[in-house]
């Protein structure tokens, strides 16, 4: 059974086995729909999340409820709201210094946390102490990984 293996592309962007026969890709040697495919999971990240954090928002507020329009209005907004900062945050990341960068998730995934535990009959105080965890973890969990990393 013979191998393809792809070899330097030609002037068309087209992957050729050393026989002079093989399946020609797009440049970059992605495949037809490489980017299509590129897009749709950089969106459908965003979108996934903002749907999870809608839902437990809204959950959070019923606290084990009937449904109510004002429940479904906070899941929409608070996901929509959510799902932009979260999509903002990741193309605006990689530009930031890692300590930046660090910081910026922490603050983020505090204040959601904070957020969603503030819909629930918890304190301020415990509220705040464990937004204040979560990002203190955060930070310190994504700067590791970015000065390990860099």
């Amino acid at each position: 059974m013979a191998h393809i293996a792809p070899t330097a592309p030609t002037g068309h962007g087209a992957h050729t086995a050393p026989g002079g026969h093989g399946a020609h890709t797009a440049p970059g040697g992605h495949g037809a729909h490489g980017g299509l495919r590129t897009l749709s999971a950089v969106g459908a990240v965003p979108a996934l999340l903002a749907v999870v954090y809608g839902l437990w928002a809204a959950a959070n507020h019923r606290d084990g409820g009937p449904i109510t329009g004002g429940n479904v209005l906070l899941g929409v907004v608070s996901g929509l709201v959510f799902g932009a900062l979260y999509a903002g945050l990741r193309q605006a990341a990689p530009t930031l210094p890692r300590e930046l960068r660090a910081g910026a998730w922490a603050v983020f995934a505090g204040l959601s946390f904070g957020f969603l535990c503030g819909l629930t009959d918890a304190s301020v105080l415990r509220t705040a102490a464990m937004a204040a965890a979560v990002a203190a973890a955060v930070f310190a969990t994504v700067f590791y990984r970015y000065y390990t990393r860099e």
